[in-house]
């Protein structure tokens, strides 16, 4: 089997992951209330990065001790003293990211986890993958050019949003509170590519994404006491949608995710985690019997075909060039 070919398992495995997880976030709210759900599942989330991190920096380690050694004292000090400015650099740039990350994130994921004591798993799969479409058109704040099938994926996605959420016969009156807290909650996930993008280039995306974990984790502990009345029969309760978003949904997919798309072409990737969406309902009908409507599911194929087209034209861009 091909490296290539092992990559797009692996990111198949991970768009399977976090769609079934749309169910566990659901399945969680029969137990905890939502701020307490994120912030448990999210700390989680950060210390299964803990080992990862852990071998990696001695995997860099390693590689770097064959590099010669300076044989000058003063080389050796002014190397060390090279290093230790660039460690510095390093961890301030991965808290200010760690506290620009997680703070979206936390908003983002508040506001989606809110929703989803409301609304289905697999409604909430399908509108939280809207963020790809709306991310071209934030861009424009960022004077980003804004291609012009990007217009038409934003009416396509507006009439599958109307068909899946608005029940027929009803007017936009008819929208529920939920699905609105979700397309709010996909456009803080936009954002929050937005905000990952930048830090990325300055940190280690593992770790980077193992502090916006903790933060997002921190602050969702401070509404969770103030608003929350949390209890620990709840919460062991809850264990298995707490380890399995929390392990898979963060630790594994994250992880799967970094190493896959090393080795495999941007617009693989893309199509490949578009289908995080489609497992949603999937599992959503298999697990929580949530069934949709032929109008529903027409909405469902709007919205997907819009994401893709949103995605495939740019990746395919990117790589010619």
């Amino acid at each position: 089997m091909s490296l290539k070919t092992r990559s797009n398992i692996m990111l198949f495995i991970t768009a399977l992951i976090w769609g079934t997880a749309f169910v566990a976030q659901k399945s969680g709210m029969d137990y905890v209330e939502p701020f307490t759900f994120n912030g448990i599942r999210t700390l989680i989330g950060a210390a299964v990065l803990t080992p990862v991190i852990i071998v990696m920096d001695k995997q860099k380690k390693n590689s770097g001790s064959a590099e010669p050694e300076h044989t000058a004292d003063n080389c050796a000090e002014t190397g060390n003293g090279s290093q230790t400015a660039a460690g510095r650099s390093e961890k301030k740039w991965l808290l200010l990211g760690g506290l620009c990350c997680g703070t979206v994130l936390f908003i983002g994921g508040s506001l989606q986890q809110v929703a989803l004591q409301t609304t289905s798993a697999g409604k909430a799969g399908f509108i939280t993958a809207i963020y790809i479409v709306l991310v071209p058109i934030l861009g424009v704040f960022i004077k980003r050019k804004i291609r012009p099938v990007i217009w038409g994926c934003v009416v396509v996605s507006a009439v599958g949003l109307f068909l899946l959420c608005v029940p027929k016969g009803e007017s936009f009156g008819g929208i529920g509170f939920g699905e609105i807290l979700l397309f709010i909650s996909s456009i803080w996930f936009a954002v929050h590519l937005f905000v990952i993008d930048y830090f990325v280039t300055k940190v280690d995306g593992v770790k980077l994404s193992q502090m916006q974990f903790l933060v997002c984790g921190l602050i969702s502990l401070v509404p969770m006491f103030l608003f929350e009345s949390p209890s620990i029969s709840a919460i062991i309760s809850c264990w298995f949608p707490l380890l399995y978003t929390g392990v898979f949904s963060q630790g594994v997919a994250y992880t799967f995710q970094v190493v896959a798309q090393k080795h495999t072409d941007p617009t693989s990737a893309s199509l490949i985690m578009s289908l995080e969406s489609v497992f949603s309902v999937i599992a959503g009908a298999i697990i929580l019997n949530e069934m949709m409507s032929g109008r529903e599911i027409l909405g469902c194929v709007l919205m997907f075909a819009a994401i893709i087209a949103a995605q495939l034209p740019e990746k395919a861009r990117e790589e010619i060039v």
